[in-house]
C-alpha cells in the first residue's frame, strides 16, 4: 500500500504541474491574440518573435516534465530566431517547429485539465485500496489510475511535441550548411598550411640547391675541391628537401594508411609520440599481432580523418597536457568507428585556446561525425570521436 500510495503521489505531483502548465497556457492566449492584433497592425509587429521565444520556452518546460517522468527526452528542432527584424519576423511565421508548439498548446487548452482528475480518484482510492489492497491483500484498483493518467498525458504531449519530419528536414539543412563551411573552412586551412610548408621549406631549400649547383659549375674548372664540396651540400640539401616533401605529403593523405591501414598506423603514431601510448582495437583490421587480421577497414576518407584526430590528439597530449602516459581505442561500431583518445595530463583542454580541437571538430563534422571532448581541470583529458560509415 505505501508504494502505491508513493507512485500515486508522484503521479499526482506531475499532473499538479501539468495543471498549472495549462493554466498559463491559457493566460498566454491573451498575450498571443494582443500580439497577433499588434503584428496586423504592423504597431507591435517587434513582438512577434519574443512571442515565439516565450511558447519555446513553455514547450521546452512540458518537454523537460514530460522527460522527467517517463524518462524519454523529446527532442526539439527550432530555426533561430535572429539577425534583422524582418529576417526574424519570416523565421517566426515558417518556423515548422513553432507550428507544432502552438498545435500543442492549443490542444493542452483541453487535455492540460487531466489533473483534475486525481483529486477524485485520491478520495475514493484511500478508501477503496485502503481496504482492497490495505485490509484485503489484493492489487490496489483506483489509486493506479492516477498514474495512468499521468502517462496520458505524457503520451498525448509527446505525439504533439516531436518535431515533425519538415522540421527535422529543416533542421538537418541548417546543420549540413553548418557542416559545410566547416569543412570549408577547414580544407582551405589545410591548402594553406600546405602551401606554407612548401613555400617555407621544399621551396626554401630547392632554391638553395639550384645555387649550390650553379656554383658548383662555376667553380668546377678552377677549384675541383671547393666544387667537390659544394655538390656535397647539394645533395644533403637534396635529401632535406626530399625529407620535407614526403613530410608534407604524409600532412596531405599518410602512405602509411594506404599501406598498413588505420591500425597499423595509430600504432606508428604512438610509437613516435613521445609518450607511453597503449593502442587497443576492436574489430578493425590489424596486423599487429601475427599478422592476423580481425576485420575489414573502413572508408579511406574515415580512416584519414580518424588517423589525423589521433595524431592531433597525441601532439596536443605531447605539448600541453604534461602527461606520460595515453591511450587510444579503435572500436568498430555497427554503423560506424568510434576513436577514443586519453590523456593522463592536467585537462582543461579548450578549443578556444588554439589546441587544434577546432580542426578537430570540422574534419569530424565534414563526415558527419561528433566528437566530444571532456577535459576537466587536473584531467584526464578524453576525446571521443564516431565516425559513420557501411562496412
Amino acid at each position: 500500500m505505501r508504494n502505491t500510495v508513493r507512485q500515486a503521489a508522484r503521479a499526482t505531483v506531475q499532473l499538479a504541474g501539468a495543471v498549472v502548465l495549462a493554466f498559463f497556457s491559457i493566460i498566454f492566449i491573451t498575450v498571443l491574440l494582443i500580439t497577433a492584433v499588434a503584428t496586423l497592425a504592423v504597431v507591435g509587429a517587434g513582438l512577434l518573435p519574443e512571442t515565439v521565444l516565450l511558447i519555446r520556452r513553455m514547450a521546452g518546460a512540458k518537454r523537460r516534465a514530460v522527460a522527467a517522468w517517463s524518462g524519454r527526452e523529446i527532442p526539439e528542432a527550432y530555426l533561430p530566431i535572429e539577425g534583422p527584424l524582418r529576417e526574424r519576423l519570416r523565421t517566426a511565421v515558417r518556423d515548422p517547429g513553432t507550428h507544432a508548439d502552438l498545435r500543442w498548446m492549443v490542444a493542452y487548452y483541453g487535455y492540460g485539465c487531466l489533473g483534475f482528475l486525481a483529486v477524485p480518484l485520491w478520495l475514493v482510492g484511500l478508501l477503496v485500496d485502503g481496504v482492497w489492497q490495505g485490509l484485503l491483500g489484493r492489487e490496489a484498483v483506483v489509486l493506479p489510475l492516477i498514474s495512468r493518467v499521468a502517462d496520458l498525458d505524457a503520451a498525448w504531449s509527446t505525439a504533439l511535441l516531436k518535431p515533425s519530419p519538415k522540421a527535422r528536414l529543416v533542421e538537418r539543412v541548417e546543420e549540413l550548411t553548418e557542416t559545410r563551411a566547416g569543412a570549408i573552412a577547414a580544407h582551405g586551412a589545410e591548402l594553406r598550411r600546405i602551401e606554407r610548408d612548401l613555400h617555407d621549406g621544399t621551396q626554401a631549400r630547392l632554391v638553395a640547391l639550384s645555387m649550390r649547383i650553379g656554383l658548383a659549375k662555376r667553380a668546377y674548372e678552377r677549384d675541383p675541391e671547393a666544387a667537390r664540396k659544394l655538390l656535397d651540400d647539394a645533395q644533403d640539401q637534396a635529401e632535406e628537401a626530399l625529407t620535407e616533401l614526403r613530410h608534407v605529403v604524409r600532412g596531405i593523405h599518410p602512405p602509411i594508411l594506404t599501406d598498413r591501414g588505420l591500425a597499423g598506423a595509430v600504432r606508428a603514431l604512438a610509437a613516435s609520440s613521445g609518450l607511453d601510448v597503449t593502442v587497443w582495437v576492436d574489430g578493425l583490421e590489424d596486423r599487429h599481432a601475427g599478422g592476423a587480421e580481425n576485420g575489414p577497414r573502413p572508408p579511406a576518407a574515415v580512416e584519414a580523418a580518424a588517423y589525423f584526430v589521433v595524431a592531433e590528439a597525441l601532439t596536443n597530449a605531447a605539448k600541453h597536457s604534461g602527461a606520460e602516459r595515453a591511450s587510444v581505442q579503435l572500436v568498430r561500431l555497427p554503423a560506424g568507428l568510434r576513436v577514443v583518445v586519453r590523456d593522463e595530463g592536467r585537462g582543461g583542454a579548450d578549443e578556444a585556446g588554439g589546441s587544434g580541437l577546432l580542426g578537430m571538430r570540422r574534419r569530424v563534422a565534414a563526415l558527419d561525425g561528433t566528437l566530444l571532448v571532456t577535459s576537466p581541470a587536473g584531467g584526464p583529458t578524453v576525446i571521443e570521436v564516431e565516425l559513420p560509415c557501411v562496412w
